[in-house]
């Protein structure tokens, strides 16, 4: 199958394809506070304003998802960053209209009344997994290095990485005890699925087994882990895909074995940074193979020797990179194995990359193009040189 088919199969259904990315395109001007005026132009800074906390939209009835106001109030003009939640909403609501169509408000509202659904019936095994605790959900090494000073940050998470190939990223992240419960929770809510004959949305179009995470109570869970721990190390790594502008996730769990699925086809993520992080259990095989970083142009081009690589999952250890880094699962031939995915995506880069028409520093393919036209341009002037030189030798 190729890969370009591969994207489509990747996307998760659960989600509404109306994307932040539309509205980020101003650069909001004026100080202090203040109500919207009423000539407003309905326009957003292109840059959010991260030390800004957004007031919480859940107990709203609203058209759009609860966490996406909350996203998008850190793009507002400083002048409306303290005004009353109303006066936000309102103005956010109105510039979230414009870019999306009728029909796709309708499956937001359904995915969230679908949501709530889950939530109200299904009761949690652990109700502490649903409230991000750092103490007592990863490993000291992975707590360490979040808790060095801002100026000493950076290196410590850096110190933890291991990079096997350019853009691949591993290390030690979930206590064995975390994932324990999370098994057993995602466990009970398919013994409830089954019992009460629910039927549920699957990851994605390419996992026929799994559960969405988000679906039955831990968006906000896994809403901190991305902007807490996950925004930092894109800022570090993966600035060049809007690392420091991740504002929304997918977040759920797959499931692989002799009786699950077996193996996964060669693909690419829907998300600017997938974290992948094996929970367990006993298994052999189901490697993660990577083959290079590609741009939609060049998503089928042939791998280089440099970009292959296989990763052996290990229980509490996680994997980073891009979403765009060609990759796929061998075939767990025993066992069963369960990953916690996690994919965020920056509608910031979404919008900015539309603009981008050859050579993403980003994309291998891309890069090695750059790279063959700059070589053509200079052996092209080198000759050209040299015949001036030869004429003034001649005459």
């Amino acid at each position: 199958m190729s890969l370009d088919r591969a994207v489509e199969r990747g996307k998760d259904s659960s989600l509404p394809p109306m994307s932040m990315a539309l509205v980020a395109v101003g650069n909001g001007n004026g100080n202090g506070t203040g109500p919207a005026p009423s000539n407003a132009s309905y326009r957003l800074r292109l840059n959010p304003n991260q030390d800004h906390k957004p007031d919480n939209y859940d107990d709203l009835r609203l058209e759009f998802t609860p966490l996406l106001f909350s996203s998008l109030e850190r793009y507002l003009p400083p002048n409306l960053l303290n005004v009353p939640r109303d006066t936000k909403y309102k103005y956010m609501r109105d510039i979230l209209r414009r870019y999306s169509t009728e029909g796709e408000r309708t499956r937001d509202q359904k995915h969230r009344e679908y949501r709530q659904k889950i939530i109200s019936n299904y009761q949690p095994l652990y109700r502490e997994l649903y409230t991000l605790n750092p103490g007592t959900f990863f490993v000291q090494s992975f707590l360490k290095a979040f808790s060095a000073s801002d100026k000493n940050r950076d290196e410590s998470i850096r110190s933890i990485m291991s990079e096997p190939i350019p853009g691949v990223y591993t290390f030690d992240m979930l206590q064995p005890r975390f994932c324990e419960m999370l098994l057993s929770e995602v466990e009970n809510f398919e013994k409830w699925v089954h019992e009460t004959k629910f039927r549920i949305m699957r990851p994605n179009t390419m996992n026929k087994y799994g559960a969405v995470l988000d679906d039955f109570g831990m968006e906000s869970m896994l809403e901190k882990l991305m902007e807490d721990f996950v925004r930092h190390i894109s800022k570090i790594f993966f600035l060049d895909v809007g690392g420091y502008s991740l504002d929304s996730h997918h977040g759920f769990v797959v499931e692989y074995g002799m009786d699950r699925d077996v193996e996964l086809g060669f693909h690419v993520d829907d998300s600017e940074v997938t974290l992948n992080v094996c929970l367990g259990k006993q298994f052999t095989g189901g490697e993660l193979f990577f083959r290079g970083v590609r741009c939609e142009k060049h998503v089928n081009s042939e791998t280089h020797s440099e970009e292959i690589y296989d990763y052996a999952h290990f229980p509490g250890r996680a994997v980073i990179h891009r979403g765009r880094h060609r990759h796929g699962a061998r075939a767990t031939t025993s066992g069963h194995r369960i990953n916690l995915l996690l994919w965020c995506r920056s509608s910031v880069f979404r919008e900015l990359r539309k603009h981008q028409k050859e050579f993403l520093s980003w994309c291998g393919e891309c890069q090695r193009e750059k790279q063959a036209r700059l070589l053509q341009s200079v052996t092209a002037k080198k000759m050209e040189l040299l015949l001036v030189d030869g004429d003034v030798a001649s005459s």
